[in-house]
């Protein structure tokens, strides 16, 4: 009986030795493999985040870009910037309920794409006003003073307000108003649609191909919509 213990006591003393070397074998293969898979998740994010559509907020467009790319989002963002100036006037001063809930629709697409294209030209080395990287295309913070035909070159800024426009709209309350900004709004929104479409004819940037499409569409919609109302006030 004693041999048959110590024999029994050998085994189980192997037994537990090969458990051991199990167990400690696979918390390393553990502890590798949640490396590898960290570094794994990183590249899947890097991949889902190159082909999901920018938001708000959003990492900047992935993929190639070539000037036409540039040249869209530095005009498309002050374009951008006065079309929320005029939504914001509605407030107080439009009497139409179409009117104020194309004026709050206009606030919520736009300002988002807005802070979207900013990140691209930030992450594309490029400033936010064309005129520092393209002499003779100056649309900056000045442009918006300049005028519709001060700011049309080609397939510039077309469809701006001038100052003098601005101050009339905001002098306007009541159905004035309503037309007023029905009739700008038209002009404004048809000169963002041909940008937007150069920049679908010559863009490189899958996102910003994508953006220009979206604001084709929507602003063709509300531009439907403005008419109608026109022809009704």
């Amino acid at each position: 009986m004693t041999a048959y213990k110590h024999a029994l006591s050998r085994r189980l003393s192997r037994r537990l030795a090969v458990v051991g070397a199990i167990t400690a074998g696979g918390l390393l293969l553990a502890a590798c493999g949640g490396d590898d898979m960290e570094g794994m998740d990183h590249g899947s994010g890097a991949s889902a985040s190159a082909t999901s559509t920018p938001t708000a907020g959003d990492n900047p467009a992935p993929g190639a870009f070539n000037d036409a790319d540039v040249m869209f989002a530095q005009m498309m963002i002050p374009h951008h910037e006065q079309a929320l100036e005029m939504a914001e006037l509605a407030d107080g001063r439009a009497s139409d309920a179409e009117i104020k809930t194309l004026a709050a629709d206009i606030e919520k697409a736009q300002d988002p794409e807005i802070r979207t294209m900013k990140s691209w030209l930030k992450s594309w080395g490029k400033p936010e006003s064309s005129g520092e990287s393209m002499p003779g295309m100056d649309h900056g913070s000045g442009g918006k003073d300049q005028g519709s035909g001060g700011m049309d070159h080609g397939s510039g800024m077309s469809g701006m307000m001038s100052e003098e426009d601005m101050k009339k709209l905001e002098a306007a309350k009541g159905t004035e108003f309503d037309r007023m900004f029905a009739e700008m709004m038209i002009e404004h929104h048809k000169g963002a649609i041909t940008m937007a479409e150069d920049e679908q004819k010559n863009g490189r940037n899958a996102q910003a191909k994508k953006l220009a499409a979206d604001v084709v569409r929507t602003q063709t919609a509300e531009v439907e919509k403005f008419e109608k109302i026109l022809d009704r006030l």
